[in-house]
């Protein structure tokens, strides 16, 4: 099993580009089924869920050929009428995204439970009432579900959570059904955004992007394309908060700096403060980072919600970063009740961290971090335990980290050419 061996106090500097978005790269992926011609899709992330997704699609018959580590050509000419495989479904959430696909390209699909991070319950009932609605009939069987409909029909369709995965799954099967839906209270995060964009790009019609509220009139067909997937706006925070803890300079490059106005201005609540340069983002030295109070003199708080909200994906990192910074803050999860669990490792490396509740956190800082052995629960609180070790006094081994490869493409390649001492072990 690989660990990361990392010495922490190293100082971050010079440049560092992020990679296509994981959660972009993947529906689009998944979407691809829906064309009976070539597609070609670049930037895309060389990590492990995109790697389960292609295995996934070669299992149904589906040409996957990759030109370069970042560029694939996808021939979904043929689909087989194989189950979608169990096993390989079960290492990643976004095998569910099969199901939008499949059920408009073929009528009927037999999906396997999903796997995914452990970070709480996160609900499949949204997918199943929005296909439900465009007519399909789903039932329950062993070890996962049944979708089938004969006719997909545009409808009036209202989410009941703004499910990102969801949105995605009920866009795709829209795609070729019979007449108009709309998607009430729909997902709009970047990601889903660019699904959208790389769909009409085949010919689809999709209007209302970048909003919550869809409109999907249904196609016969969808033709060939070449698509880029936008830049990783959860990388970039990431680099951007370890690069201010650390007390370096660093030039983030290709950005999307448009994508990231929630995310910049709640790093500025603990004390970080970039800059926009164009497409690129840069990080000044910080010679100390204090927490931002406010008015009245009161604590702040950092809360996360759907787009444009702060992203509960950056909430293992800045909670990391506020450990590092003079002042309280309180943390309060909103999406996922078992996030926070991870702050046990960051306390038994010293940092002074309150667990109010599951949803809940007050860090007060700075701290003075140790290195220690730890291990990687998830994809984000995987890099969150990173970036505590680079601040850490000492030498840190992190255990687990398929976990961080799932999402994060040559981590220790990246971090290493900016001055981090991190190197990529076997136990």
């Amino acid at each position: 099993m690989d660990f990361f061996d990392i010495k922490g106090g190293d100082i971050m500097e010079g440049e560092i580009t992020p990679s296509g978005n994981k959660n972009e790269a993947l529906p689009v992926l998944a979407a691809s089924l829906l064309c009976e011609d070539k597609v070609v899709l670049k930037n895309v992330p060389d990590i492990k869920d995109v790697n389960v997704m292609l295995e996934i699609m070669s299992s149904l018959g589906i040409s996957v050929s990759k030109r370069s580590s970042n560029e694939i050509e996808i021939d979904a000419s043929n689909i087989n009428d194989k189950p979608l495989d169990a096993e390989l479904c079960g290492k990643i959430r976004t095998s569910i995204l099969f199901a939008g696909p499949l059920l408009a390209r073929t009528g009927s699909v037999v999906l396997p439970l999903p796997g995914g991070d452990v970070i709480g319950r996160r609900r499949l009932d949204t997918h199943f009432l929005g296909f439900e609605q465009l007519g399909a009939l789903y039932s329950n069987i062993n070890n996962g579900y049944k979708i089938v409909a004969n006719q997909l029909n545009g409808a009036d369709i209202f989410l009941d959570e703004a499910s990102v995965t969801a949105t995605e799954n009920i866009i795709m099967a829209a795609v070729f059904a019979k007449g108009i839906s709309v998607i009430r209270n729909a997902a709009s995060e970047p990601h889903v955004q660019g699904l959208c964009k790389f769909l009409n790009s085949m010919g689809a019609k999709i209007s209302g992007v970048g909003t919550n509220v869809l409109s999907i009139e249904g196609v016969d067909s969808l033709k060939s394309t070449t698509h880029t997937i936008g830049p990783d706006y959860i990388e970039a925070g990431s680099f951007i908060a370890l690069c201010a803890m650390t007390g370096g300079e660093l030039t983030v490059k290709n950005t999307d700096p448009a994508s990231m106005v929630s995310i910049l201005g709640t790093l500025k609540k603990i004390g970080i403060e970039p800059e926009v340069r164009g497409e690129d983002i840069f990080v000044p030295h910080h010679p100390k980072l204090t927490i931002r109070k406010e008015m009245n003199n009161s604590i702040p708080k950092v809360d996360d919600g759907p787009w444009p909200s702060f992203p509960s994906d950056l909430m293992s990192m800045a909670i990391v970063a506020a450990t590092q910074a003079d002042g309280t803050v309180l943390f309060f999860e909103k999406m996922f009740e078992s996030r926070l669990f991870f702050v046990d490792r960051l306390i038994s490396m010293g940092a002074q961290i309150i667990l109010c509740d599951p949803h809940r956190v007050v860090v007060s800082g700075s701290s003075q971090l140790y290195g220690t052995k730890l291990d990687s629960p998830d994809i984000r609180a995987g890099m969150a335990l990173v970036m505590a070790a680079v601040c850490a006094k000492g030498r840190s081994r992190i255990y687990n980290i398929g976990q961080i490869d799932r999402g994060y493409e040559n981590l220790e390649g990246k971090l290493r050419k900016v001055g981090i001492t991190i190197e990529r072990k076997k136990a």
